[in-house]
């Protein structure tokens, strides 16, 4: 069922399956549902490819950040992590396991490491993570700053494509239409994000099963980044995805679907 949630001074778009069988949760785990957190580069419609796997077996509760998707930008100062806990507020979600992509990946940490007692399982698909300085090159940043200014979107299309879509073969159509959908988001959110306190030299203290999920094809920042978060979590396991770059969901569904599913079974 879809919902506008309120969040601190706006508003986020969400969606709960629901349980299947129509029961109070989803089955293992006592039935805890499970939350999906978008990248920066689409939003929840990212998740659409592995989404009929994991709603066959748990609720899966879903929603698009501020700006992104059916979200309306925001207007004022706002927290990924404090909206995350605000959906889950809604929803009267005391415990979950978080499966996160990219952005998604650094505020499932975030809460994680700021309110462990909310967070059952974890499952990071390429993930970010706050206090990082290296996951993005500062040619790559410096460049995106550059087009922004000239207001050529196209450009910056063009570069996140040659950069974080690599894995994709000619026209790219499908992770084009994701990418140019979020660019607004990006402009939106930029003077309103308050980003969350660094979690980078954290990782340690995380104590949750997890998974990583790594595309192989990704940045090689972004790719060294995650092989160092997955050493740094303890018990993490890594799963390397030969033929995935910064978009596994639309490379390899089945393998990122798994990956969920067994961080899922594994969560306590």
């Amino acid at each position: 069922m879809d919902a506008m949630v309120s969040v601190k001074d706006g508003e986020v778009w969400a969606h709960d399956s629901g349980a299947p069988g129509g029961g109070p949760g989803g089955t293992g785990g006592d039935g805890l549902p499970l939350v999906l957190l978008h990248p920066g580069v689409g939003d929840s419609r990212l998740w659409d490819p592995v989404l009929p796997r994991l709603t066959e077996r748990h609720r899966v509760i879903r929603y698009d950040a501020r700006g992104y998707g059916r979200s309306p930008a925001p207007t004022a100062p706002y927290s990924l992590v404090e909206d995350l806990i605000a959906v889950l507020d809604h929803y009267g979600v005391a415990r979950a396991v978080l499966a996160g992509s990219s952005m998604g990946g650094a505020t499932a940490i975030s809460l994680a490491l700021r309110d462990p007692a909310r967070v059952a399982g974890l499952a990071l698909v390429v993930p970010g993570v706050t206090g990082a300085e290296d996951l993005v090159s500062r040619e790559f940043t410096a460049e995106v700053g550059r087009l922004a200014e000239a207001g050529d979107v196209d450009g910056i299309v063009a570069l996140v494509l040659r950069t974080s879509a690599a894995g994709g073969s000619g026209d790219d159509p499908e992770a084009e239409a994701h990418i140019r959908s979020a660019i607004p988001a990006w402009f939106a959110g930029h003077p309103h994000h308050v980003p969350d306190p660094p979690a980078f030299d954290r990782l340690g203290e995380l104590d949750v099963p997890c998974v990583l999920v790594l595309g192989e094809r990704d940045q090689p920042e972004v790719v060294r980044m995650n092989e160092i978060m997955a050493e740094r979590i303890p018990g993490c396991r890594l799963v390397r995805l030969a033929r995935s770059d910064h978009f596994p969901t639309l490379r390899e569904p089945s393998a990122v679907a798994d990956a969920i599913v067994e961080a899922y079974a594994a969560a306590r």
